[in-house]
């Protein structure tokens, strides 16, 4: 990548970030509005990463860490900039940022349908923990 960037979000940057998704995530989520990144924000301001190429948003993660555990959610790419390093980068700096605040252990969400992350994850060092279940209830 010619000049490839990660930096945290700003909360003005929600409303693109949240346009991004819908052209590069897998999938929505019931906390995909501006109110709910405004929270993960005012929560943990450096929680949602993204990758800039040339000055354009290229990809995200978010890496969440309640204290206990790391959490990776919402690792997408643009389909332009994919198969460039952009995810390897977005995770690099990920982890960095679990260790500096004593994280131990990085977890994903990964659809299970979506393939080609499947590959990007195994790739990563990332492995599928068969004895584990998502349970969900929305409130």
């Amino acid at each position: 990548m010619s000049d490839l960037h990660i930096r945290a979000a700003e909360p003005s940057e929600l409303d693109a970030v949240l346009a991004f998704w819908k052209d590069a995530a897998e999938g929505t989520s019931i906390s995909d509005d501006g109110t709910g990144m405004a929270r993960l924000l005012a929560r943990d301001p450096e929680s949602l990463l993204l990758a800039e190429c040339d000055g354009e948003l290229a990809g995200t993660v978010i890496a969440g860490f309640d204290g206990w555990r790391c959490h990776l959610y919402r690792l997408a790419v643009h389909p332009r900039h994919r198969r460039r390093g952009v995810a390897r980068a977005l995770l690099a700096a990920a982890e960095e940022r679990f260790v500096s605040l004593g994280g131990r252990r990085g977890d994903a969400m990964v659809l299970d349908r979506n393939e080609s992350a499947h590959h990007a994850w195994r790739a990563a060092g990332y492995a599928r923990e068969p004895q584990w279940s998502r349970w969900v209830k929305p409130l």
